[in-house]
């Protein structure tokens, strides 16, 4: 059976977050979507602080549920809601934190892309709540971008699992961007502006910057990773080259007094190499990951790759929640490189949740930039990121995101230095168990054969032949299998 907390998921993930959705219209004193929201971002105790008890739940025209597109079960939704434990006294926990010395309210950028293109679209996300964006990179380059050029790779219940784009810079002009970076911050001078920029050369370079500076930008990043650019010489061929990224960050030091954030390439091998770079031609800190270099299918069909654009495709940037590993893997190595200490850093790439964001943190991000899920689900998520990091903060009695900034660098480690004389069990939890046998097909076909499936099909462990690789404890659809005592082992023993 499935326990309660994986039915109300399901139900929820059914959800699609509709704009002015007809659920929400039914009810007086909540609102469904909201809610239902909260939880799809990792956020069920910020869900149960939008409910204040039963009777908000009742309080509602009699066929609400027949009016969702999706037929979810919101009755079930909300009621089991109420039963998560409920956090209180967060809401006054400051989320103040720092980008390159300059003060963010919340950690939450927007990073440089589509989303932060427009006057409007900034202005409405600065209302909402994000703390700075990241401009669409000025350039001084002729901009003409393909049609479409977007693909995504989907889970099941149709959300991105990563996104490709093979889009380019801003297509408005040099003084259009300055215009909007100084209607921007005369309208909001409490938020932060980081001016991306691109150059082709020492001219170019210089230029951007002592305009962005006279607009009255915050921070200046400097794109050395987009990987779209049709000019030579550009984006991430660029980022791959530590000897430019340093003569270009030390021509825009000297044109500008503004902090310098140098934007990153995942397209490389050693990430620390460029960024160290950067930092001695006068960065104050670094920006990462942008996206990757990808093909994320072919048409079987018509024989081209997505996005196909007049029968063609290119190689694209893939971002999305199927980066995130490999963008905390690049801050990792970077906060723990000594050479880098004393940067800022600021993380990106796969961020939907608070949690997310907390992760980037903890390996030493001060603020975190986020794009595809923006374009997925738009800038609403800024209030699930909000009260989802308040409550982590609340529950962790941190009373600071400096407190815990950088807090988990420490441990990771080489390889050769992880302990190796113990050996953790996995343990099946038969109350649980469905006995669907999915245990025992990876053990016996893809681990080390110490799983045994009984005439009651029931998973019965083989300690002498188990590693504890937990690999049945990943494929368990049913979290049935969880972790038990460690136990010492010597080769040679029998276990």
């Amino acid at each position: 059976m499935i326990d309660d907390i994986s039915k109300r998921k399901i139900e929820a993930h059914k959800c699609v977050l509709c704009y002015n959705a007809p659920c929400s219209r039914m009810y007086k004193n909540i609102n469904p979507e909201r809610i239902i929201r909260a939880m799809k971002f990792d956020n069920n105790k910020g869900a149960r602080t939008l409910i204040k008890d039963k009777a908000t739940c009742m309080d509602k025209i009699p066929d609400c549920n027949e009016k969702c597109p999706r037929n979810v079960n919101i009755d079930e939704i909300l009621e089991d809601i109420l039963n998560i434990h409920e956090v209180k006294d967060y809401e006054n926990i400051d989320l103040s934190t720092e980008l390159c010395g300059v003060k963010l309210e919340n950690p939450f950028i927007l990073s440089s892309s589509v989303i932060g293109s427009r006057y409007e679209m900034c202005k409405r996300a600065f209302e909402q709540g994000w703390a700075g964006v990241a401009v669409k990179t000025i350039c001084m380059m002729e901009i003409h971008e393909s049609s479409p050029r977007f693909s995504a790779l989907k889970d099941w219940d149709g959300s991105f699992l990563g996104f490709k784009n093979i889009e380019q810079l801003s297509e408005q002009s040099v003084e259009e961007n300055m215009e909007m970076i100084r209607k921007l911050k005369s309208e909001f001078p409490n938020k932060v502006i980081i001016a991306s920029i691109m150059g082709r050369d020492k001219r170019e370079w210089e230029y951007l910057a002592k305009e962005v500076t006279k607009a009255g930008a915050d921070i200046i990043e400097l794109n050395f990773s987009c990987p779209n650019m049709k000019y030579k010489g550009t984006g991430s061929d660029v980022g791959q080259d530590p000897d430019t990224v340093k003569k270009f960050t030390k021509i825009v030091r000297k044109a500008s007094k503004l902090p310098i954030l140098a934007k990153m390439t995942p397209n490389i091998t050693d990430m620390c190499v460029p960024a160290l770079a950067c930092k001695k031609g006068g960065a104050d800190g670094i920006a990462a990951i942008n996206t990757i270099k990808s093909i994320t299918g072919v048409d079987t069909d018509s024989l081209v790759p997505e996005p196909q654009v007049n029968g063609k495709s290119s190689l694209g940037g893939y971002s999305g929640r199927a980066v995130k590993p490999i963008a905390l893997r690049f801050i990792g190595e970077m906060a723990n490189c000594k050479e880098l200490n004393n940067m800022y850093f600021s993380g990106m790439g796969g961020i939907y949740t608070w949690k997310d964001a907390v992760e980037f943190m903890m390996l030493g991000c001060t603020s975190v930039q986020i794009t595809t899920a923006v374009m997925e689900y738009g800038y609403r998520l800024i209030d699930d990121l909000i009260l989802g990091l308040k409550i982590f903060m609340k529950e962790h009695n941190y009373n600071s995101v400096k407190d815990f900034i950088g807090i988990s660098k420490r441990n990771i480690v080489n390889n050769d230095l992880l302990e190796k004389d113990t050996i953790e069990f996995p343990k099946f939890n038969y109350d649980k168990c469905i006995g669907c046998g999915r245990c025992y097909i990876s053990c016996m076909d893809g681990g080390h054969c110490a799983i045994k499936f009984d005439e009651n099909r029931k998973p019965i462990l083989d300690g002498s032949k188990c590693v504890g690789c937990h690999l049945c404890k990943l494929v368990c659809p049913q979290s049935a299998i969880e972790s038990t005592a460690k136990r010492v082992f010597n080769k040679g023993d029998n276990k």
